[in-house]
C-alpha cells in the first residue's frame, strides 16, 4: 500500500485528505499524520492501513453518526446523507449505519409514526408522505404510519386549517377563497376534498 496524496481540506482546519493507490481516500487529522509517520509517495503496511480505516475512521464514523442522533433524531437516509458529507468510505457508513440500529437510535418506522402524530392536524396525508420521502423513508413505512396513527380527516383538518385562518366561505370573496384553496392545495389536500370541505363548512 503506497500513499499517493495528502492534501489539506479547504476551510477545515487540521484536518487533511489522503489518498491510497488502491484509491482509496481517508479523512485524516494533522496529529494522526505525525503519529502513524504517513508521507506521500511512502508505502504502508497492510496492517497500519487497516488500522487506520477501522480502528481510526471507522471508529470515528460510529462516534459521528452518536453525535448527529443526540443533536437531532434523524432518519436512516439523513444520517447514510450526514456521513457521506463527513467524506467517510461508504462500508465504514454501512458500519456505522448498522451500529446504531442494532441500539435503535435510529428507526425509521418509529421516526415517520412521530412524524405523523406530530403533524397530522397540519398537513395532509399527502404532504406528510412526500417530506418522509425527502427523508429517505420507504413508501411502505410511511403508508404504514399514516394508516395506524393518523386519525383526523381530510375534511376535518381542511376545516381546522380554515377556522385558523379565520376564512368562512359564505362570507369570503372569491379572491379569498382561490387564496384559501391555493393554501390548501400546497399542504397537500387534493381538488375534491378541498371543494367537499368548502361547500359543506359549517362555520
Amino acid at each position: 500500500m503506497t500513499i499517493t496524496q495528502i492534501m489539506p481540506l479547504e476551510h477545515t482546519k487540521g484536518k487533511v485528505q489522503v489518498s491510497f493507490d488502491n484509491s482509496q481516500t481517508l479523512i485524516l487529522y494533522k496529529g494522526e499524520l505525525r503519529k502513524y509517520g504517513l508521507q506521500e509517495q511512502e508505502p504502508l503496511s497492510d496492517e497500519r492501513y487497516h488500522e487506520l480505516y477501522y480502528e481510526v475512521v471507522g471508529k470515528r464514523a460510529v462516534k459521528r453518526a452518536m453525535h448527529l442522533l443526540e443533536k437531532m433524531d434523524r432518519t436512516e437516509g439523513q444520517l447514510r446523507k450526514k456521513l457521506m458529507e463527513g467524506g467517510y468510505p461508504d462500508d465504514l457508513i454501512e458500519q456505522a449505519v448498522a451500529y446504531v440500529k442494532s441500539y435503535h437510535y435510529i428507526d425509521d418506522d418509529r421516526y415517520a409514526r412521530t412524524f405523523v402524530r406530530l403533524n397530522q392536524d397540519r398537513k395532509s396525508a399527502a404532504r406528510m408522505k412526500t417530506d418522509l420521502l425527502s427523508k429517505g423513508v420507504g413508501m411502505d413505512v410511511i403508508e404504514r404510519a399514516i394508516e395506524e396513527e393518523m386519525d383526523t380527516a381530510p375534511e376535518t383538518l381542511i376545516q381546522k386549517m380554515m377556522q385558523k385562518k379565520h376564512f368562512d366561505p359564505e362570507c369570503a370573496t372569491p379572491k379569498e377563497t382561490a387564496k384559501m384553496y391555493q393554501f390548501l392545495l400546497r399542504r397537500g389536500f387534493c381538488s375534491s376534498e378541498i371543494a367537499h370541505a368548502i361547500r359543506d363548512t359549517d362555520l
